[in-house]
Order: structure tokens, then sequence, then C-alpha cells
């Protein structure tokens, strides 16, 4: 089956989208909020930023991204942070880790600059049996879960920053998560909650269309958060990690 196509890839074009979708809005404040519920009390760095969703409702966040948009503080690249070691209380990423060239360079740099006791707090796809079938029939973006997720490679110029494979966070907090242990021994994966069953796949995403009305969207995200813990880890279609910096 033929995937959906995407609608242009570029952080105007998901601001867009943002503002024309009142149902998608809903899935990305719950998500936003839920990340929020899990911070410390400090600075606060937002990874992958470019379309400016996060920052409306934390605006003193510190937003970057790999591309430039009118939104961000700082343009920059996940693996090669510009800031100093212990600089924030937090480190947020929505929907980045899986598009990161080497997604064990970026957990390392967030171990750098965050404080002792401060948190990397992640929202990312997560391969399920039901959505792992929605994600490779129905989206643009693979779905690889042979690669090594914490293999250095090299960091390439003029790489697409779109590229992506939704299995690394599903690969790095499941089956690699010893490993990631080992290699970056400053972060300690506290939680993973597998969550989001209807709302998001109904939503359409960033596509143009949407199948989920305004009013049940936030009764629907509630509800579906409650059950996480029964459907999990059979039909989730994301993951929220929390990683603490060892103090």
């Amino acid at each position: 089956m033929t995937p959906i196509a995407p609608i242009e890839e570029s952080p105007q074009q998901y601001r867009d989208a943002w503002n024309r979708k009142p149902g998608l809005r809903a899935v990305y404040l719950d998500i936003y909020r839920r990340m929020l519920d899990a911070s410390m009390l400090g600075p606060t760095l937002e990874i992958g930023g470019g379309s400016g969703n996060f920052k409306t409702i934390a605006p003193d966040m510190v937003s970057t991204d790999i591309q430039q948009s009118p939104w961000l503080d700082v343009v920059c690249d996940a693996q090669r942070l510009p800031f100093a070691p212990q600089s924030f209380a937090n480190l947020m990423m929505v929907d980045v880790l899986h598009h990161v060239e080497s997604p064990l360079r970026a957990l390392t740099e967030a171990q750098r600059v965050l404080r002792d006791g401060g948190r990397l707090i992640l929202c990312e796809p997560g391969i399920t049996p039901l959505s792992g079938l929605f994600y490779r029939m129905f989206h643009r973006e693979p779905v690889d879960m042979t690669v090594d997720p914490i293999a250095l490679g090299t960091i390439t110029a003029g790489r697409d920053p779109y590229e992506s494979n939704q299995a690394i966070p599903t690969l790095l907090v499941g089956r690699f998560r010893d490993a990631v242990a080992r290699e970056v021994p400053g972060l300690t994966l506290k939680s993973v909650d597998w969550f989001s069953f209807l709302a998001y796949p109904l939503s359409g995403g960033f596509q143009p269309w949407s199948l989920l009305p305004t009013g049940l969207a936030y009764p629907l995200l509630a509800v579906e958060w409650r059950m996480r813990r029964l459907l999990g880890r059979l039909a989730a279609f994301r993951l929220l990690a929390v990683y603490e910096k060892n103090g």
C-alpha cells in the first residue's frame, strides 16, 4: 500500500497545519503539558522546536532547531549543542530523536548540558503491534527495527533533517536500554509511558485531513492516558520517556 503523501516539510508548513487543525493542537498540547508536568524547576531547553508550537504554552524555554525559523532562539544541531555544561534543568524533544543521525551523540550532549538532577524528556513514536502496522502502511517515515541505534557513524554535512527511522526511540528504551545506560552513564531512564491510541491517528497528524471531532479530542485523550498501562504495549502510538541526570 502506498503511504499517504506528507505535507511539504518545513517549519512554516508544520506551523500552518497546527493553526489550521484544532484536533491536532489538542493532541500536541496534551503532550506538551504532560512533559511539563514531568519537568524540574529551572531553565528548559527545547531541541527541534522549529515550528514554535511548544513555546505557545512555555514561552520562557530556549527553543532550538537545526533549521532556521522565526520562532527560534538558537539554530544548532542536537549532536553539538552550543551550551555550557550543566546549563539547563530540563531538555525537551518532541518527535526529534528519531530524526537525529546519531542518537547516542544527542543523548551524550543532553547529559553534558543538564544540571545534576535535571531531566531529558522525550515524546516519540512508539512502535507496538498495532501502531507498527499503521506506521508501516500509512506513514512516510520508515520503521526499521533491525538497526543499531547507538552506532555512532559520522555527522553528515547537508543531511536532510527529515530523514528518519521511527523505530529508534522504541529500540533505545527497549532492546538497547542497558547499552544506552553503559554508553551514557550519567542518564538514568526513570520512566516510559506508552500512550496515545485513537486521537493521534484520527487527527491525521500534519496531513491536511482530520477525522477527530474537536469536542471529542480532550475527553478521548484523557481516557487514553488512563488506559495506557492496560493497552500501551499492545496499541500505543507514542512513548513518553523521562531520563534523569545523575547527581
